[in-house]
């Protein structure tokens, strides 16, 4: 059986928090929505594979991650950013250029990792995970 293990992330603050794939903000329709993939640098380091994902602007709590012995898979959602109400609001795109709405991206790992190990922490906009390399 291929062990399956959704982990925790370390938050900055050292706290763990459950993290769940959620949409909680409506659409615009008139937009669409499609699923994008964040962009990602992996390396294969001496004892682990580090993963580092762009995920800038994405709560916590809108990042699921699956973790398997020789994949990982990083799904979520990241609201569209806009300017807010005491901002003024937009009577004209000029630029859409930051993908929004739901995001997946899954990664195939050239060695199998210790999926009980495994660690992720969001800093500075980029969520870093760590897969040891099972021995």
């Amino acid at each position: 059986m291929d062990p399956i293990r959704s982990i925790k992330l370390r938050w900055l603050h050292g706290a763990l928090h459950d993290v769940t794939y959620e949409l909680t903000r409506p659409r615009l329709s008139h937009l669409g929505t499609h699923t994008w993939e964040p962009a990602i640098n992996a390396y294969r380091c001496e004892t682990a594979v580090r993963i580092c994902v762009d995920l800038a602007g994405v709560d916590k709590s809108c990042i699921e991650l699956t973790v398997r012995p020789q994949r990982v898979l990083i799904r979520g959602a990241r609201e569209l950013p806009e300017p807010s109400r005491a901002e003024g609001r937009a009577v004209k795109f000029l630029a859409m250029e930051i993908d929004y709405g739901p995001f997946e991206r899954e990664v195939q790992l050239p060695v199998e990792v210790d999926v009980n190990k495994a660690e992720a922490e969001q800093r500075n906009g980029l969520l870093w995970i760590c897969l040891p390399i099972k021995q």
